[in-house]
């Protein structure tokens, strides 16, 4: 039997196709555990660009304040959905970070959420329930965030009793509003800053508050002046001086935003990262910059180059919770059981890495991560262990007089909410400095 062709009464209404993948991301991320980006690229591909947009903007917002959408829809429900109801779950969520958060008209958001229930034979049951409770919401008011209602657990409790109360609260503030584009510049800032109206930061990266269209089709991207890179993940590459002339490591480089700094500042530059994909992507990275690394791709816990360096950066594959202003998906694809993991792969890359330190030479390492285990405890061991490291502590005059940001050790802790300026922010970053005073025992 043939299939009939589609008619002008069978076309599929303008933004359905959008809501639709807009749901399957949602799901994807909270059922299935995906990144938020792998999950967009798998869904979108048939879209337009404007559509692809929008599937972003209201799964992301979704994540951002689903704690707060799903207690606003809970007020509408005589009962919980049950769990073999995660579609018609993913559609409501959805069409409400719509409603509430992108004032989108309900003919749009209301009545193609009902039409999504409408086409799937396990959720056309609860289409009626769909249309119900999404009106009862868009006549109700949403009602002011509770604080930390939109951090997921067991981190909301963690994080509470690792920051405190008000540093908590500052946080998880801050992780629902859309963040600034910063931009690491290869040189003149202020023409840039002007170019792009954008603004200078005291740590020396330019933000721009509220980008609009695509980052390349901004002023310089063709050109290769400047890449994005949070004004947070600048400093680790700061704290390392003048590295002009300088053999210096760069580990786990990939996408290549440290190892644009460190060749734009004259370093003989060794890029490493294990994935031959994320590599090729630096490559790409690199070539529209214009600047020039040694790119190998090998395990960096095990790397032998037969030679030291006069600066390692390490910058470990970690939770990423300090991201989660970008990247709110992380906290849901992250859990308390993936920290421990990783904090023992972080310790032993670091031990390997203080091996490839040629004596009085740098060792950096950094984390964007808001757990301890993997930045001050680690580095706590690290240096109960290596009698031949010391700490060099950081003046806040190097990162911009953000003296909030310098720990009793002389290390670098920044948390989304600590402000940067009149009204800056930061990713969740933790950096220390260390030098090798001598060779170990081992090595002589």
């Amino acid at each position: 039997m043939g299939v009939k062709p589609a008619g002008r009464h069978h076309a599929q209404p303008p933004g359905l196709a959008a809501r639709t993948a807009a749901t399957s991301v949602f799901r994807a991320v909270i059922e299935h555990g995906q990144k938020l980006d792998q999950a967009f690229e798998a869904q979108t591909a048939g879209l337009g660009q404007g559509d692809a947009a929008l599937v972003r903007a209201i799964v992301t917002l979704a994540l951002r304040h689903l704690g707060d959408i799903e207690t606003a829809l809970a007020r509408h429900l005589a009962k919980p959905l049950p769990a073999r109801a995660a579609l018609v779950r993913a559609i409501m969520v959805t069409a409400a970070a719509q409603l509430l958060y992108m004032r989108v008209p309900a003919h749009a958001s209301i009545d193609l959420a009902v039409r999504q229930a409408k086409a799937d034979r396990k959720a056309q049951h609860l289409a009626g329930l769909v249309n119900a409770v999404l009106r009862k919401l868009q006549r109700s008011s949403a009602g002011e965030p509770v604080v930390g209602t939109n951090i997921p657990e067991p981190f909301a409790t963690r994080w509470r009793e690792t920051w405190g109360e008000a540093a908590f609260a500052r946080l998880a503030a801050e992780l629902l509003r859309e963040p600034p584009l910063d931009l690491s510049v290869k040189g003149d800032a202020s023409g840039w800053a002007e170019r792009l109206d954008a603004r200078v930061l005291p740590t020396g990266s330019l933000r721009i508050e509220k980008p609009r269209g695509a980052i390349e089709a901004l002023a310089g991207f063709d050109e290769g002046a400047w890449w994005v890179q949070d004004a947070a993940a600048a400093l680790p590459v700061r704290l390392m001086g003048d590295v002009s002339g300088n053999e210096v490591l760069d580990l786990f480089a990939a996408p290549g935003g440290k190892t644009a700094q460190l060749a734009a500042a004259g370093a003989r530059v060794t890029a490493l990262d294990h994935s031959p994909q994320r590599m090729e992507r630096l490559r790409q990275n690199l070539a529209r910059l214009h600047l020039d690394a040694e790119t190998v791709v090998a395990d960096a816990s095990a790397y032998a180059p037969g030679q030291s360096f006069d600066a390692v950066l390490v910058d470990a594959p970690c939770t990423a919770t300090g991201t989660a202003r970008r990247n709110p998906d992380v906290l849901y694809h992250r859990s308390l059981a993936d920290i421990a993991g990783l904090a023992a792969f972080q310790a032993q890359a670091l031990a390997h890495a203080a091996r490839l330190v040629r004596p009085q030479g740098l060792l950096v390492y950094c984390t964007c991560s808001l757990e301890r285990q993997e930045g001050e405890q680690q580095i706590a061991r690290f240096l109960a262990e290596n009698r031949d490291f010391r700490r060099v502590p950081v003046v806040a005059t190097e990162i911009g007089g953000l003296a909030a940001a310098v720990d009793a050790n002389g290390d670098v802790r920044t948390l989304p909410g600590l402000v940067l300026d009149s009204d800056g922010s930061l990713d969740g970053f933790f950096i220390a400095r260390m030098r090798r005073m001598q060779s170990s025992l081992s090595e002589r």
